[in-house]
C-alpha cells in the first residue's frame, strides 16, 4: 500500500502482525501500577472498542500485558511501518489543505528526532502525549483524509470523536486534553484515568500538534539567559550558567548558552537523551566524571570560552561540588520535568537511573521520599551559591514548587512566597509577556529549506522596518529577534519540520503573517503554518510561571486562557486546544494553543488579522487590569491604533492613602 492508502484506511481490517519492542528507542518509563482488578478490566474494554468484536480474543492479552508490563496500553502492534516525520503538505491525503497541513504537524510531533518517547506517542516532558494509543493516531490521521471545509474534527483527549458538520470560517479541529472536573485534577487522578485511556496530559505543544522540536524553546531561553545577564549587570561571556535537564524541551539550555555567549553546565541522568542531544549538536562535550567537569569547566572560564558541557549525572552533585571548589555560578536553573515528579521526571541522587525507574514502577513510596530528600539537598545547595551572589530562576517547571512540598528551605520570610523568583515574575512577564512579545512560530508546509529562507529574511525585514519606528520601551526586544533571525540560519535550529520562531507582538505577528500570505499568494514561497507555544502572553494561566507575575490576587483564575481559545476559534483559527496541566503539571494551569493555515488567499489576511490581534491583546488586558506597567502602556498603544478597542483601564491608588 502507498503511504497516501495507509492512512485513509485507519485501523486496518487485517490485523497486522506483533512488532518487536525496539530497545535502542528512547522509551517512557513504566507507570506505577494504579488501577484495581476492575478497573483493569474497564481499561481493557476502553482499548478493545476500537476493533472489531472478532479482534478481541486476540488482542485482549496482548493488551492485558501491556498494561501490566508498562502501565498502559499504547497497541504497539498497530504503530505504522512508514517513517514517521512531516512530509511535505502535497503528500497527504484528503480533500482539505488545512486537514493535511494538520496531519504534517501532528506526524512532526512523533518524529523520532523530535520526539522524547516516540513509540509512546510522548513528544516531550516525559508525559506530554499526541494520542493514548495507535489506534487514536490511525483513526485520526484517517479522519484527516477524509475531512471537508465543510466539517470539523473534535479531540477528546487524543480520542477522535469524530467528524461533524460546520463551515469553512470554523476550526478544522477543535482539541481537548485533560479537560477533568477541578476535585479530580490530582496527579493520581491523571495517572488513572490516563491509565484508563479517557485522559491524557497534551503538556502545551505535544497534544496540539505544535511542537517544532527543541528550536522552540532555544529561542525563550536565549532570550531568557540574556535578560538574565543583563539584570546581574555581566556580560554572558566569561559567564556560567548551571541547569539541568536535556529532554525534549530541556534539551534546548546548552544550544541557548552557547547563542547567548557563555559557559552552561546542564546536567542529565538518562545517557540515552544526553547522546542524542549531543549528536545533534545541541551540546558540545559530555562529561561523566565531576572529578573532570570541575577543571574543564575553570579552564572555560578562564578562557573565556563559549561551550556547553553536558554532566552525566545528578545535578545535586554539580552544585554541591561547585560550592566545595568555590566554583561561581552566575545564572543558576533547573529544566528537569518536576510537573511529573514521580513518574520520570526528577531523579533522586545515589541511583543509577535503572535502578530509579525500577525504584518508580515497583516501589512508588520509596522512590517518591527519595525524590523529596533530593529535592531538599538541591535545594539547599543552590541557597548556598545564592549566599554567594547566583542569581537563580525558577524555569517554570514546578521545582520550587514541589521542592516547597518536599520541605525543603526555599520558603521567603513572609512563609507565602518563595526566596526565589519565576523566571516569568524576574524576566519574562515585566520584559515581554506585559509588552504583548510572546512565542510566535511558523512552519513551511512545503518542507523546503529554501521556503524557510525565505520566511526568515521576510521576518526579519518587516522588524527592521518596525523597529525604526517602535517606542524605546520595546527597542531592546526588537533587536533581540532582529539579531536571532539574522543567526537562525547558521545555528542550525531545525530538528524535523522547516519551521522557526521568533518574539514578536501583536503588530509585528500580523506584519509578518500578512508578508508571508503575500508571497504565497505571488507564487515565491508554498503554505504557511501559523502557531504559537502556548507559554505565551495570554494563552496560559498559569499561577508559578505565565501569569506569576499577576499581583491582584487573580492568578489562580482561567478565565483569561478560556476567553483566549474561545475568541480564536471564531476569529479564523485553523484549529484551536485548550489543555489541563501543561508545563508546571496536572492540576496546576490552563492552557491554550492554536493553529493557522496561510494560504495566500485574501480570506487568509481577513482571519489572520482578526485572531492574531484578539491572541495577543486578550492577554495585555488582562495584565493591564492587574496593573502592570508594561501592560498599561501596550494596551493603551493598542487601542490607539484600533479604534474598535476599547479596554477597561486601572486606576492606580495611593499606597500613603492606603
Amino acid at each position: 500500500m502507498t503511504f497516501q492508502e495507509q492512512i485513509l484506511q485507519g485501523i486496518p481490517a487485517v490485523l497486522p502482525k506483533v512488532k518487536p519492542y525496539e530497545k535502542e528507542i528512547n522509551h517512557a518509563p513504566k507507570r506505577k501500577e494504579i488501577l484495581s482488578e476492575e478497573e483493569k478490566k474497564l481499561a481493557l474494554k476502553n482499548a478493545l472498542r476500537y476493533f472489531e468484536p472478532k479482534h478481541h480474543a486476540e488482542l485482549l492479552p496482548e493488551f492485558k500485558a501491556e498494561l501490566e508490563t508498562y502501565g498502559r496500553i499504547y497497541m504497539y502492534r498497530l504503530r505504522p511501518d512508514y517513517k514517521m516525520y512531516a512530509r511535505p503538505i502535497s503528500e497527504y491525503p484528503g480533500k482539505s489543505e488545512q486537514a493535511k497541513a494538520i496531519m504534517l504537524m501532528i506526524q512532526n510531533n512523533l518524529d523520532y528526532a523530535v520526539a522524547q518517547h516516540p513509540h509512546e506517542l510522548i513528544t516531550y516532558g516525559g508525559n506530554g502525549a499526541v494520542f493514548q494509543n495507535w489506534a487514536q493516531y490511525l483513526l485520526t490521521m484517517k479522519y484527516l483524509g477524509e475531512m471537508t471545509n465543510e466539517q470539523t474534527l473534535v479531540m477528546y483527549s487524543g480520542h477522535p470523536m469524530g467528524l461533524f458538520p460546520s463551515h469553512e470560517n470554523a476550526p478544522r479541529v477543535v482539541v481537548t486534553n485533560g479537560m477533568v472536573i477541578p476535585n479530580y485534577s490530582k496527579p493520581d487522578d491523571w495517572e488513572k484515568m490516563n491509565a484508563l485511556g479517557v485522559s491524557q496530559y497534551g503538556q502545551m505543544t505535544a497534544g496540539s500538534y505544535m511542537y517544532i522540536g527543541p528550536q522552540g524553546i532555544v529561542h525563550g531561553t536565549t532570550i531568557t539567559v540574556l535578560n538574565g545577564f543583563r539584570k546581574i549587570k555581566k556580560s554572558p561571556k566569561g559567564g556560567l550558567f548551571v541547569t539541568s535537564g536535556l529532554g525534549g524541551m530541556s534539551g534546548a539550555q546548552p544550544k541557548a548558552g552557547n547563542i547567548a555567549g557563555c559557559v552552561t553546565v546542564c546536567a542529565e541522568v538518562n545517557p540515552k537523551i544526553t547522546h542524542i542531544r549531543h549528536s545533534q549538536g545541541w551540546i558540545n562535550e559530555i562529561i561523566e566524571n565531576i572529578d573532570e567537569l570541575v577543571p574543564r569547566v575553570k579552564k572555560a572560564l578562564a578562557n573565556n570560552e563559549i561551550v556547553s558541557i553536558a554532566y552525566l549525572g545528578n545535578v545535586v552533585d554539580v552544585w554541591e561540588r561547585f560550592d566545595q571548589e568555590n566554583l561561581h555560578i552566575d545564572l543558576g536553573s533547573d529544566q528537569t520535568s518536576l510537573h511529573n515528579p514521580w513518574a520520570g521526571g526528577y531523579y533522586p541522587i545515589g541511583f543509577t537511573f535503572e535502578e530509579s525507574n525500577d525504584l518508580m514502577a515497583n516501589n512508588p513510596d520509596k522512590f517518591k521520599e527519595e525524590v523529596q530528600k533530593t529535592l531538599r539537598r538541591h535545594a539547599a545547595a543552590i541557597n548556598k551559591h545564592t549566599a554567594k551572589g547566583t542569581y537563580f530562576f525558577d524555569y517554570g517547571n514546578a521545582f520550587l514548587l514541589e521542592a516547597s512540598r518536599a520541605g525543603a528551605d526555599i520558603m521567603a520570610s513572609n512563609g507565602i512566597d518563595f526566596k526565589y523568583p519565576s523566571y516569568v515574575q524576574d524576566i519574562m512577564g515585566p520584559m515581554c509577556f506585559d509588552y504583548g512579545f510572546g512565542p510566535f512560530r511558523w512552519v513551511c508546509a512545503s518542507g523546503n529549506p529554501e521556503d524557510l529562507a525565505k520566511t526568515d529574511k521576510i521576518a526579519c525585514d518587516v522588524l527592521e522596518e518596525m523597529m525604526t519606528t517602535s517606542p524605546e520601551e520595546i527597542q531592546q526586544q526588537m533587536a533581540d529577534n532582529i539579531q536571532w533571525i539574522k543567526g537562525a540560519q547558521e545555528n542550525k535550529l531545525v530538528v524535523g519540520s522547516q519551521a522557526r520562531i521568533l518574539y514578536a507582538d501583536a503588530e509585528g505577528r500580523i506584519k509578518i503573517a500578512e508578508a508571508f500570505n503575500q508571497a504565497i499568494a505571488r507564487g515565491e514561497i508554498g503554505y504557511v503554518i501559523l502557531g504559537r507555544d502556548h507559554h505565551d502572553v495570554s494563552g496560559t494561566d498559569s499561577p508559578y510561571r505565565e501569569t506569576s507575575n499577576i499581583y491582584d490576587g487573580s492568578r489562580f483564575t482561567a478565565d483569561m486562557a478560556i476567553h483566549n481559545v474561545i475568541g480564536d476559534s471564531f476569529r479564523g483559527a485553523t484549529w484551536v486546544s485548550i489543555h489541563n496541566g501543561g508545563g508546571v503539571g496536572w492540576g496546576e494551569v490552563i492552557n491554550g494553543g492554536f493553529g493557522m493555515v496561510l494560504d495566500g488567499t485574501k480570506e487568509a489576511s481577513k482571519r489572520l488579522e482578526s485572531m492574531l490581534f484578539w491572541d495577543v491583546n486578550n492577554g495585555i488586558s488582562r495584565r493591564s487590569w492587574a496593573r502592570n506597567e508594561g501592560a498599561i502602556f501596550a494596551i493603551k498603544r493598542a487601542m490607539e491604533t484600533q479604534p474598535l478597542l476599547k479596554v477597561t483601564i486601572p486606576n492606580i491608588v495611593d499606597e500613603d492613602l492606603l
